[in-house]
């Protein structure tokens, strides 16, 4: 069973470090909201271990000393550290998620010491393989759907799809802070974009075109973790639908900015994510079917019920 003082320390790093889904999950149900709360936290540690202000000049070799301690304790390997180690072994354990779950993403943080720059679509996603799909796995495992197995690739899809996001959303910071850019080298050449401009935050109309072919991208992993959602419990089906409007709301804030990432990050307001809140919860009063609730709400269209297959995927699923 979970600490007070182990949750509370979790509520607190995800409260101060990722207030749009921190929103959402105040709706998951309590068997759910704090093994959230602590599976946000051990995210964001690993995470600082590499990008913390405190660390960001340390040594390459340091920091990866740091993050095969940090799995250590987290596999249950040598005592934990801090609270949240304590609490997501816990957690581990209660809910059964798979060590290769945890491996795949301490690997994906190791990635972030040094690496720069992704080539291709392929290579960033190998990247989110640990990043963004163990997350969705981990998650998943927390809400204990009634078919883990169908639920699991929508799960996956949706957090490509929020980390997606989160890049385009962070392209100025992510290249200020750590000298980092997500953006395929492939998109951006195929817009006539060298990486080097965005390192001298110059905006061009080929970064837009960049970035509306990436936006493009995401919507489609979107499409296909918003169709699953309908295969979680029922009380978790709405904050994780909310999370999804929230998140996709960063698009209509890029393109009503004409995709402009560089001079400025999109916003999402409090006063925004209340009306988005209210909307969506307004539309799901009245129909539980998140995928339609999803399409009427935020700036993504989703294909419509006859233009799934019998899984409830899209007919499309996101490719390279």
């Amino acid at each position: 069973m979970l600490e007070d003082r182990q949750v509370e320390r979790s509520r607190a790093i995800q409260r101060r470090t990722g207030p749009t889904f921190y929103f959402a999950t105040k709706f998951l149900p309590e068997r759910v909201r704090e093994p959230t709360h602590v599976l946000y936290a051990f995210f964001r540690i690993a995470d600082e271990v590499v990008d913390d202000a405190e660390v960001i000049d340390r040594p390459a070799e340091d920091k990866r000393q740091a993050l095969e301690s940090f799995r250590a304790e987290a596999l249950g390997e040598t005592e934990p550290s801090d609270p949240v180690l304590e609490a997501f072994r816990e957690v581990k354990d209660a809910h059964d998620i798979p060590d290769e779950e945890v491996n795949a993403f301490v690997d994906a943080m190791e990635t972030d010491v040094e690496k720069k720059r992704y080539a291709d679509v392929t290579e960033l996603r190998e990247y989110m393989r640990g990043s963004a799909a163990a997350v969705g796995a981990m998650m998943t495992a927390i809400m204990e759907p009634a078919d883990r197995d169908r639920a699991m690739p929508h799960a996956k899809a949706l957090g490509e799809a929020f980390q997606l996001t989160n890049f385009l959303r962070d392209v100025r910071e992510d290249v200020v802070d750590r000298d980092r850019i997500y953006l395929p080298l492939r998109t951006l050449e195929r817009h006539g974009v060298d990486p080097d401009q965005i390192a001298a935050l110059e905006f061009d109309a080929g970064i837009a075109a960049a970035i509306r072919e990436e936006l493009h991208r995401t919507e489609r992993f979107y499409r296909h973790g918003v169709a699953g959602i309908e295969t979680l419990p029922d009380d978790c089906q709405f904050p994780v639908l909310l999370a999804a409007v929230l998140y996709a709301d960063y698009h209509r804030s890029i393109r009503a900015d004409d995709c402009d990432v560089i001079t400025s990050p999109p916003t999402l307001s409090r006063r925004r994510t209340l009306s988005l809140f209210a909307r969506t919860r307004a539309r799901w009063q009245f129909n539980k079917d998140p995928a339609a609730v999803f399409d009427a709400v935020s700036p993504i269209s989703m294909p419509a019920r006859e233009d799934r297959d019998p899984t409830g995927e899209p007919l499309t699923l996101p490719t390279p």
